[in-house]
C-alpha cells in the first residue's frame, strides 16, 4: 500500500492506509470466528478425524515440553488441523460471494457484460475448484488465530452441540451462519 499510485501517480495518505489496514483486521474477524465455528461443529460431527488432530495436537505439545507457548514452528506441524479447516472452508465457503460493478463494458466466454451492470462473484463455485481458490491478503494471519485456538481448544475441552442437527444458513451478509449460533455444552479434559 505504501508504494501503490493511483492513476495520477498519487500515494496514499498514512490515513488511507490506516483506515485500509483497520478495515482487513476488523473484516477478518466474522470469518474467523465463523471459521473456527463452523470446524468445531464439523469435527463434533466427524469423530474419525477429531480423533487424527486430537492425536496431532498431543503430539505437537509433547514435542514443545516444557515450553507451553506455541511457536511458529509448532504450527506448521498442524498440517491434519489445518487439511481439515481448509476442507470445511471449501465445502462450507465462510462468505457466498459479493457483488461488483462493470466499471468497463467487457466480454467473459460469448457474454457481454455492458458498464454499469452488476456482477455476482461466487466464492462458493469457485473454491469447489482448487485451480480457483482464490487467495487472502489475511489468510496467515487467520491461519495463525485458528490453529492457535484450536490447539487450547482440543487440548483443554470437550464440547457437544445442544442442537446437533443445526442447519448453515447465509442470510443478509452472505456469511455462514448457523441458525441457532451453535450453542455447546463445554467441559475441560
Amino acid at each position: 500500500m505504501i508504494n501503490e499510485q493511483d492513476e495520477d501517480g498519487k500515494y496514499m495518505t498514512e490515513v488511507e492506509i490506516e483506515d485500509k489496514v483497520f478495515g482487513f483486521i476488523i473484516g477478518s474477524y466474522d470469518t474467523t470466528a465463523t471459521t473456527i465455528t463452523l470446524t468445531m461443529k464439523y469435527l463434533q460431527q466427524m469423530p474419525e478425524f477429531f480423533n487424527e488432530i486430537i492425536q496431532e495436537q498431543n503430539e505437537i505439545s509433547m514435542q514443545m515440553m516444557p515450553r507451553k507457548e506455541l511457536c511458529w514452528n509448532d504450527i506448521k506441524k498442524m498440517r491434519k488441523t489445518w487439511s481439515f479447516v481448509n476442507e470445511v472452508l471449501r465445502n462450507t465457503p465462510v462468505v457466498q460471494g459479493i457483488f461488483r460493478e462493470a466499471i468497463e463494458d467487457f466480454t467473459y466466454e460469448d457474454f457481454y457484460i455492458p458498464k454499469g451492470w452488476k456482477i455476482y462473484l461466487s466464492f462458493g463455485a469457485t473454491q469447489k475448484n482448487g485451480e480457483y481458490f482464490s487467495k487472502c491478503p489475511g489468510k496467515e494471519f487467520a491461519r495463525i488465530l485458528i490453529l492457535v485456538f484450536l490447539h487450547h481448544l482440543l487440548k483443554n475441552f470437550r464440547w457437544e452441540p445442544k442442537v446437533p442437527s443445526e442447519k448453515i444458513l447465509y442470510p443478509f451478509f452472505l456469511l455462514a451462519i448457523p441458525t441457532d449460533g451453535y450453542p455447546i455444552t463445554l467441559s475441560a479434559v
